[in-house]
């Protein structure tokens, strides 16, 4: 698979594409939330422009929260490439 690499290249190898594979996939699944979020509450501030203060919090808290799951696959990718 690694074109004949053994050893130290190897593994050296496959750590970085368990790295990238890990950071990459799971970086899709928050910037899409996050863009989806930001998506609806334009829609809903253009509806009902009076509650932008409560559209804002839910907001934020929700694109944290979806933030916290790249972050957790960043960590992970660092873990495979460092391990």
């Amino acid at each position: 698979m690694f074109g004949g690499m053994q050893g130290p290249e190897g593994l050296d190898a496959a750590k970085a594409i368990a790295a990238a594979l890990a950071i990459g996939l799971g970086a899709i699944g928050p910037g899409l939330g996050i863009g989806l979020a930001v998506r609806g509450a334009m829609e809903a501030l253009g509806r009902n422009p009076e509650a932008e203060g409560a559209i804002r919090t839910t907001m934020i808290i929700g694109a944290a929260l979806a933030e916290a799951v790249a972050i957790y696959a960043f960590v992970i990718a660092i873990v495979l490439y460092f391990a």
